[in-house]
């Protein structure tokens, strides 16, 4: 199996623009031969903080922003995972990765974990999300779930075999004096010690795919990463820059 891991910069707000990038990073993946493109956290509306920041890009998924995705995705063979801030009808809003596979919304997962300063701006789901492919079994955390390592055994015991990790961790510090290799550092070296450890202590292959660079009032690390089941990083991006990382899982 080929897993497609996109590093992308997500315009906050912007969703024709970042639905536009997720078609164009999806022909990509597809053309390398991916089965599976994974898109960071919020990677068509943007991280954005509701309701004070446009609250217009919080959406559900039949949104007519998202129709160009559903249409390029319906004679493609290949499975899109990416996300939105999600409208939620009896509170405040998700954090949501969708799972698209040939013009349909076949899954969608509900950020579980979330981080004290998200509590006042966003709702935490509760359930597992699953899909399969040929005979494997895939599971879905996002950006604060790195945190909940009970969420990683629950897939293990739940027969995921790979779990894929879609993140937008915000980077503290003043935008103008941007240390882009401290924050990247930063990410990956929390990845390597808790997606790590969940990988070799569940027996899971862990898949990461990260917002990347500035937004308008936000910049983000970048970093694609795939630990397997020993807990090893056995294919990473090689800095923030913008692109896809095509790993093989055996």
């Amino acid at each position: 199996m080929k897993i497609a891991l996109v590093q992308m910069t997500c315009e906050k707000g912007d969703i024709t623009r970042n639905v536009r990038r997720t078609i164009e990073f999806s022909a990509q993946a597809a053309d390398a031969g991916a089965d599976i493109v994974c898109f960071p956290e919020a990677s068509m509306t943007g991280y954005i903080d509701p309701p004070g920041g446009h609250p217009e890009a919080v959406v559900f998924w039949d949104d007519a922003r998202l129709t160009p995705l559903y249409q390029w995705s319906r004679p493609n063979q290949i499975t899109i995972v990416a996300g939105i801030v999600e409208r939620n009808p009896d509170g405040l809003p998700y954090l949501s990765q969708g799972i698209i596979r040939q013009g349909k919304l076949e899954g969608v997962y509900h950020k579980s974990y979330i981080a004290p300063d998200e509590v006042s701006l966003f709702s935490a789901g509760n359930e597992l999300c699953l899909f399969s492919h040929r005979d494997d079994k895939i599971g879905l955390s996002v950006c604060a779930d790195i945190e909940s390592e009970d969420l990683f055994r629950r897939y293990s015991e739940a027969g995921a075999r790979i779990v894929l990790h879609s993140s937008a961790p915000g980077l503290y510090g003043d935008q103008a004096t941007r240390n882009w290799q401290s924050g990247y550092d930063w990410w990956r070296g929390d990845c390597q010690s808790k997606l790590g450890k969940y990988a070799h202590t569940y027996g899971l292959t862990i898949a990461a795919a990260t917002q990347s660079g500035r937004t308008v009032d936000e910049d983000f690390p970048g970093g694609g990463y795939l630990f397997d089941p020993s807990g090893a990083l056995v294919a990473e991006t090689d800095d923030w820059s913008e692109g896809i990382l095509i790993a093989d899982i055996t």
